[in-house]
């Protein structure tokens, strides 16, 4: 039974709290909302942090010898149930769906009330965080606006015999080309205990396990084995099979409760930041993902579908869903198109103590949720455990890290056991950002700003080159662009005659970011009016993108394992750091992006943002492959002119080795005299792959 539709809300008073749940209670006066939806939607509430719900509903008793259940699939963030007056239980955690039986309470009435008290607290203070939510309410990722709470997926109820299944979780620990094999853990409810036989189904073929149950609660863990199967591979490496699961609760020969799910077989590791599928190592060009939309309810599986699909398309072969667990689709998406997820807990900053409980019970109930899907091949337990820098810079902060932190040492390593313990068969990473500290002085991923907080893009190679660790994994990078039709740039030129006409500060905040980055990005020039500066900027954002994408790939498993970029695409109107905008229309920097994610590119060294007029320039060319085969008799042709003149040509020809980067050769270029144009055109040419790319230069 769906409980989907019109249901009576009302702003969560102390005295309306102590009655709402009571059947007689006269709600006429309440406000009608849609559910699954948020209270946000009516403008009566969209100021509340806490509201009350109610549904009046009809069922008919349940049959002998029947149980039923009610299922919440998604309440943010936290609420307490009720049904006819009677307490059923509490939710906690916004992606967790939450099971409870309510067989007596049905029992006695065809006409029965169903109330929900919901609570999501707002966002209070950034560097004691108390919430649960992540990146809905973090406002560095989401923005400012009307509350994520409600009730934002399903409400049913359904039937199971006398016993059912609670939760069940199947993981494929391990595969190869000759076997796989399936962790299972069922838990389920017998009564009246005696023997109760889990019957699993995968492709055809039926698997039982006989056990002796005890009466009540009953965990099981046991595995299956899968001979000669079909492997799951990234889009890049393969193809993508998916099978169908059914496990079902048979007593006496009769089936009780079932659970259903689509799995992959495939084996993933981590080894120096460097992942393997199935054994194969895979350089993972990755780019994260928000929420598709602020409020989880309001999101459509088709947007989050194209999402997917157009990282995909991009060249990417990674999505880190940043601080937050997303919409299912996302998931099934990346299952089918062959898309690798990097999974976040939605845990950012620094965490307040009171967190480390709950944080523990949804890190086990994600791996539930979620672990059946090829695509996740990383959990990570925390997004940047640190207080927030008063002043941002382009790496991460050293100093405060040296001491001990309870949110490093104690709340991750919490989150991570449990991950480790409930999924052994993924790596899982302990947090993101943090710089190498006593007493191992290992550090994790790096946070690279390079061009955007502070210094140039192109003083990346060399710090990567003094301090290689910091590039074993860069978890994000980046640079914010504004929108161009923004109302607050319209009618202003942007020089520094004019920069007290045009609120700075208010464009910033409408983008989430801070005018001294901005600038650095994109300088505002006397000539420019506001819609032409944000324009440079979204073309200073594509060349920062081009640039560190080359730089990281250059480094290919030397050290760097992968990248992930900050982000997709942007969760406001007025802009961010998304290379596609609110509306998913391109930026310059996604063709910037697709063009540097290309599975085989040639580069260029890129040249110092002040070389002056006559100086020279010893630039390296390399050629990056992805391919999983050499490229034979390879030709890569280099052209370097000035003013467009006809251009000096130099060239090299060989063998490209897979999977790898490799030197071809190097260019000594002189910049020419103040005010021309350096252009070098590099290009690739075999049977096997084509790549052309293009750097331009003007002297100072």
């Amino acid at each position: 039974m769906d409980l989907s539709g019109t249901w009576r809300a009302a702003p969560a008073r102390d005295g309306l709290r102590r009655t709402f749940q009571e059947p007689d209670l006269d709600d006429r006066d309440w406000i009608d909302l849609a559910i699954p939806g948020h209270w946000a939607h009516a403008p009566e509430l969209q100021a509340e942090h806490a509201v009350l719900h109610r549904r009046v509903f009809t069922r008919q008793p349940s049959a002998p010898n029947r149980r039923v259940w009610l299922r919440l699939a998604g309440v943010a963030q936290q609420g307490d149930v009720w049904l006819d007056g009677s307490y059923v239980g509490d939710t906690d955690g916004y992606f967790v769906p939450h099971l409870f039986e309510i067989t007596d309470l049905l029992a006695d009435r065809n006409e029965h009330v169903l109330a929900v008290d919901v609570n999501c607290d707002p966002f209070d203070n950034v560097d004691e965080r108390t919430d649960l939510m992540g990146a809905f309410l973090d406002p560095e990722l989401a923005g400012t606006g009307a509350s994520p709470g409600g009730i934002w997926s399903d409400v049913t109820i359904h039937e199971t015999g006398t016993s059912a299944i609670r939760f069940l979780r199947v993981n494929c620990a391990s595969a190869d080309e000759t076997s796989a094999r399936l962790a299972m853990r069922c838990v389920f409810d017998h009564p009246d205990g005696g023997r109760a036989v889990l019957r699993t189904t995968i492709d055809g073929h039926e698997h039982e396990l006989d056990h002796p149950a005890a009466a009540g609660e009953n965990r099981v863990e046991w595995t299956i084995d899968v001979a000669d199967p079909d492997l799951w591979w990234p889009h890049g490496l393969g193809s993508q099979p998916l099978s169908d699961l059914r496990c079902e609760l048979i007593v006496q020969g009769e089936v009780h409760d079932h659970r259903h799910c689509r799995l992959g077989l495939r084996a993933v590791q981590m080894r120096r930041w460097t992942l393997q599928v199935n054994g194969e190592r895979l350089f993972t060009k990755g780019v994260t993902v928000l929420p598709t939309r602020r409020r989880p309810g309001d999101t459509t599986p088709s947007e989050v579908a194209n999402d997917v699909r157009a990282a995909r398309d991009a060249g990417f072969d990674l999505i880190r869903t940043i601080a937050h667990v997303g919409h299912p689709a996302l998931y099934d998406t990346a299952d089918e198109v062959g898309m690798l997820i990097w999974q976040d807990m939605p845990i950012r900053g620094r965490m307040a103590r009171s967190v480390r409980r709950q944080a523990i019970r949804q890190a086990r109930e994600m791996v539930d949720l979620l672990t059946h899907h090829p695509s996740i091949v990383v959990w990570c337990a925390h997004d940047e455990p640190f207080k927030r820098p008063i002043v941002r810079a382009a790496t991460p902060p050293v100093l405060g890290q040296q001491r001990p932190s309870w949110n490093r040492a104690v709340l991750d390593t919490s989150v991570r056991r449990v991950l480790q313990r409930t999924d052994g068969s993924r790596p899982v990473v302990l947090h993101t950002g943090v710089a190498p500290h006593p007493p191992r002085f290992d550090g994790t991923t790096a946070n690279l700003w390079f061009g955007w907080h502070d210094h140039h893009v192109t003083d990346l190679a060399p710090a990567l080159a003094r301090l290689p660790r910091m590039g074993r994994f860069v978890t994000a990078f980046g640079a914010a662009t504004v929108n161009p039709e923004l109302p607050a740039l319209m009618g202003e030129r942007v020089g520094s005659e004019a920069n007290a006409a045009l609120d700075w500060e208010a464009v910033a905040a409408a983008t989430g970011t801070d005018t001294a980055s901005l600038h650095r990005l994109c300088a505002p020039t006397s000539s420019q009016d506001g819609p032409g500066w944000a324009i440079a900027g979204q073309y200073a954002q594509a060349e920062l993108v081009r640039v560190t994408i080359e730089t990281l790939r250059r480094l290919k498993y030397k050290p760097t394992g992968g990248f992930c970029l900050h982000y997709l695409a942007d969760p406001s109107p007025a802009g961010g750091f998304g290379l596609l905008d609110s509306q998913r229309r391109q930026k310059p920097g996604w063709h910037a992006a697709v063009a540097a994610c290309q599975a085989v590119v040639v580069v260029v060294d890129p040249l110092p943002p002040d070389a002056a007029a006559g100086s020279v320039h010893h630039l390296d060319v390399h050629v990056v492959s992805d391919l999983q085969e050499p490229i034979l008799d390879a030709r890569v042709i280099a052209q370097v002119s000035v003013n467009h003149d006809d251009p000096v040509m130099i060239g090299w020809a060989g063998d490209i080795a897979p999977d790898s980067c490799s030197y071809i050769g190097h260019l000594d270029v002189t910049l020419p005299e103040s005010g021309c144009e350096l252009v070098i055109v590099v290009t690739l040419d075999s049977s096997r792959a084509n790549s052309t790319n293009t750097y331009r230069a003007m002297s100072p």
